[in-house]
């Protein structure tokens, strides 16, 4: 009886320390959520400080209150590409700010065209009068591109300057699963769809070289062509093809290097960079000696809200891999995103569409889903103009075949016009082991797919022939809204992927132009007056709209600042070990026909979440569907 009331009190115990730690955590969260809100109107004269301590991206991911509770908080925040773009635009006109601040010391990057749109509005603010300083200890290709656009560059003594351009080595995992003895099952079509390479190949294809090669070009050639035309001074080219040669004459001192060839106005450390802007905006006497006023990011883009007037037009934002269901921001689920453009048709004020997409594909079938809301909205006679962000690849650009105008800037990633799958068995790595399968069958599919025994060449032959039938789809897809024949479409097909340039030129996109190119070609259809309009993004709900960056702020922590070439090289080196878990990660749990982009390479600067265990993934895999 002794023992029963010891073990009730020990569970009671238990009990009684788990709800005080679930109010703990509770309390903790709202004080944090609370104390997180910004102050429109702390406003103040001073310099609007860029403090880009993360990636911009076109919409924030949803942080995960799970992803607090685990710890996993290295994830950098995410800014939204228009709320930066402006805030930069509305400092050109606010009088209160005295210049512009970049701090991009612990910069992550961004897409392309991306940092193109900020390098243009910070273009925009410097015509106004706004001087702009940047500081960084170390400045590679992305944060450059966002300093050759300021006044001055700073850096730090001990830092350093690296373009490494785009492009690089991927893992390839064919040596590694023949090893394991695991077969991965590839069904695809195109000769370019390279996205099931790692696990069919050890190195690249021909093809797919070809393609990124010419891709790569392009792209690079495009950025030493905006940052030369931004800071025309600098030897960025000649540096760029030989740093060895450059680093070596300067004996290893990067700052020489940097100053010699005009990459940076002035060396300085942090207080020394804080001192000059305070002789320029003010003394902030409160924080130390050395700080300059400044204006809060956070603070200043709540007190200055976009325009509403005129009628408004829908933004449709499909931004990340393109999945099923209702998850939310950070993946484009179909289901959340159809069921948005049918509300946005139940808004008799709204007066057209503009889609505006940022990823690289994914399930064919949530694509299709998403095109087919779309379809309906043009049944209502509603016009519907897509402009394309970084990157509109495959599913992407499957959906954007509803539109009635395609933008693209020369830089966005398109194309990719193909379809796969993969599905893996286990049959050598459990053989290995003493384990076989062997049962009857009423039918050649009883069983299958049979990831122990391995896959019966009929469901082979059927998976091939649905997924052949997936790209017959998409092809006719592209060809019914391009104009074009079906072979016309194949010969440009075949899952290549192409720079916006490029697929201009082969009628993949009708003109180059951002989303404000969009808006107005989508006001113009829809009879609206030059002016007499605004975007509505048409978001998600959020329980917390009034954060400043749609999430917990525990959640995600300071990105560590890159010192120097180490630390960069270090950096890049944990991105591409992040990449791998989750491309490894992918062989598993996706379940549906894929129209993927993986080379796009849109999502590598955001953190990734590989933890989940093979259990998981075995069980997934078990209840999944074949691909539809």
């Amino acid at each position: 009886m002794q023992f029963a009331r010891a073990a009730w009190k020990f569970l009671v115990a238990i009990k009684d320390g788990m709800v005080l730690i679930a109010m703990l955590l509770f309390f903790g969260a709202l004080y944090a959520l609370l104390s997180s809100q910004p102050n429109s109107a702390a406003i103040r004269d001073g310099a609007l400080l860029l403090d880009l301590n993360g990636v911009i991206v076109e919409e924030p991911a949803a942080p995960r209150f799970e992803d607090f509770l685990a710890g996993a908080s290295d994830s950098p925040r995410e800014y939204r590409l228009r709320d930066v773009v402006h805030a930069i635009d509305a400092s050109a006109k606010n009088d209160q700010v005295k210049a512009i601040v970049l701090d991009l010391g612990s910069f992550a990057g961004g897409g392309q065209t991306s940092l193109t749109d900020v390098g243009e509005a910070l273009d925009r603010a410097k015509k106004a009068g706004k001087p702009i300083y940047a500081f960084a200890s170390f400045y590679s290709d992305d944060s450059y591109q966002l300093a050759a656009h300021a006044t001055e560059i700073w850096m730090d003594p001990m830092g350093g300057i690296i373009f490494a351009g785009p492009g690089g080595n991927r893992l390839y995992y064919k040596g590694l699963i023949d090893q394991l003895g695991v077969t991965a099952n590839i069904y695809r079509v195109g000769t370019y769809k390279s996205a099931v390479e790692p696990y069919m190949r050890a190195d690249q294809s021909p093809a797919a070289r070809e393609a990124s090669q010419a891709l790569y070009g392009v792209l690079w050639d495009s950025w030493l062509a905006e940052v030369k035309k931004a800071r025309p001074q600098a030897a960025i080219a000649s540096f760029a093809d030989d740093p060895a040669t450059y680093v070596k004459t300067a004996r290893g001192d990067l700052a020489k290097v940097a100053t010699d060839q005009k990459l940076v106005d002035k060396l300085g450390d942090r207080f020394a960079f804080d001192r000059f802007v305070a002789e320029q905006v003010g003394i902030d006497e409160a924080p130390s000696p050395d700080s300059f006023k400044s204006i809060d990011y956070d603070d200043f883009v709540a007190a200055n809200p976009a325009d509403t007037d005129g009628s408004p037009i829908g933004v449709i934002t499909v931004a990340g891999e393109i999945v099923d269901g209702e998850t939310g921001p950070g993946m484009a689920a179909s289901g959340r995103i159809a069921e948005q453009i049918y509300k946005a048709l139940d808004e008799d004020e709204i007066k057209a569409l503009v889609v505006r997409i940022d990823s690289p594909g994914g399930s064919a079938f949530a694509s299709e889903e998403i095109r087919l809301a779309l379809l309906e909205a043009k049944k209502k006679k509603l016009p519907i103009v897509v402009s394309m962000g970084d990157v509109a690849a495959s599913g992407g650009y499957w959906i954007a075949t509803a539109g009635d105008r395609i933008f693209a800037e020369p830089d966005t990633i398109t194309g990719s016009i193909g379809v796969f799958a993969v599905l893996p068995s286990f049959e050598k790595a459990l053989a290995k082991w003493g384990v076989t399968a062997d049962g009857v069958q009423t039918t050649p599919l009883s069983g299958e797919p049979d990831f122990v025994g391995g896959f019966g060449e009929d469901l082979n032959l059927i998976l091939q022939s649905g997924v052949e039938d997936s790209y017959a789809d998409f092809v006719k897809l592209v060809a019914t809204a391009r104009k074009k024949t079906p072979s016309e479409v194949d010969a440009i097909g075949q899952g290549r992927v192409w720079d916006g340039g490029t697929a201009r030129q082969l009628g993949l996109v009708d003109a180059f132009g951002g989303i404000s190119d969009a808006l107005a070609e989508a006001a113009k259809r829809a009879g609206l007056a030059e002016g007499d309009y605004h975007p509505r993004y048409l978001d998600p709900d959020s329980g917390f709209s009034w954060l400043p960056f749609d999430g917990i702020p525990f959640v995600r922590q300071e990105r560590a600042t890159v010192t120097g070439i180490v630390g960069w090289a270090a950096q890049r080196q944990k991105s591409v070990f992040d990449q791998a878990l989750a491309t490894a990660q992918g062989l598993m749990v996706r379940e549906d026909v894929q129209a993927l982009c993986l080379e796009c390479g849109t999502d590598l600067r955001r953190g990734q979440n590989a933890s989940a265990g093979l259990l998981d993934r075995l069980l997934a895999y078990s209840f999944s569907s074949a691909p539809r």
